[in-house]
């Protein structure tokens, strides 16, 4: 059945706290979420997917140099995986997604990984994760850290993923019934002007390093409070975080800053802080269920796999 069609899925996920610590080797706890990167394929001797959500095709060989040249701009993340997995045999389909783009929910590691997959890797969750970070860190020259794809790799339905970025561990966390995980979408991601680029000197460096020690501190805590049923402490972590991100770290803008305080003073809602890189982006929130009408209530869902496999 070498013409069957088959199908490969990826979530996107959200970071429920725990930002810019994961390429400093400290703690995460991301969670899958029930939106998806699904492809679409059969086997070819090239890659060739075109996508419904962009307008330009990707065309590529199996042998690529610098993935970072290649047009379109989201055929570079695809490129990536070409350049890391050095595939013998190409895929041609057509790439579909629920992610929405640019709001900092790993619609990136959603394609890499599905990529992966398709291409025939066939490795443990840590293996495929950390070959789609190689893959991302050439697509844009960005030396990001591992929680996105090793989230999406490894994701389990019903659980957020504690992961320690230094000795890169994976433990599922509970995520408890009668609890709503809310993600909103507040601004595109961008770093474009950004006021901060030339702000690095040693108090900067300082804030830089109490952010990542504390936020370290309050992703224990956060797990120990969502173990013990202890909404409002985990609610009251989140908004320590957002304020940490936004003084400590300075990856916050004013209308992210505003929409953390709404949802923070909403009746229902234990906490919330902006999710991801910062500079825009989702806003995530704990709430009692149905408290927040405005959003995305979100699940945890299985990890990136095949839907269909040859027989």
């Amino acid at each position: 059945m070498a013409g069957a069609t088959r199908t490969v899925i990826a979530p996107g996920r959200v970071n429920l706290i725990g930002d810019h610590t994961d390429y400093t080797g400290g703690l995460v706890l991301p969670m899958t979420i029930d939106r998806w990167t699904e492809i679409s394929y059969t086997m070819s001797d090239r890659v060739a997917l075109t996508s419904v959500d962009e307008p330009e095709a990707v065309h590529l060989p199996l042998s690529i140099d610098d993935p970072a040249a290649i047009e379109p701009a989201w055929g570079r993340y695809v490129a990536g995986v070409v350049a890391e997995l050095h595939p013998t045999e190409g895929i041609r389909g057509e790439v579909r997604t629920t992610i929405p783009i640019g709001a900092g929910l790993s619609s990136s590691a959603a394609l890499e990984v599905a990529v992966a997959l398709a291409l025939g890797h066939r490795g443990t969750p840590l293996q495929l994760a950390q070959l789609c970070q190689r893959a991302e860190n050439r697509a844009s020259g960005v030396p990001s850290g591992i929680m996105d794809q090793l989230c999406i790799a490894a994701g389990r339905r019903d659980h957020a993923t504690l992961i320690d970025c230094g000795e890169l561990t994976v433990t599922p966390v509970p995520v408890p019934a009668g609890l709503d995980v809310v993600v909103q979408f507040i601004a595109h991601r961008t770093l474009v002007g950004s006021p901060y680029a030339e702000r690095i000197a040693d108090p900067v460096v300082r804030n830089r390093a109490v952010h990542v020690v504390t936020e370290n501190q309050r992703v224990r805590d956060f797990c120990a409070a969502i173990e013990a049923g202890d909404f409002a402490a985990a609610g009251a972590l989140m908004v320590e975080s957002h304020v940490s991100l936004r003084d400590r770290y300075a990856t916050s803008t004013a209308v992210m800053d505003t929409a953390v305080e709404r949802l923070a003073a909403t009746p229902g809602v234990y906490g919330a802080r902006m999710t991801g890189g910062g500079f825009g982006g989702c806003v995530v929130a704990l709430a009692e269920p149905g408290a927040l009408r405005d959003g995305w209530v979100v699940r945890a869902v299985e990890g990136a796999h095949l839907v269909d496999r040859e027989a």
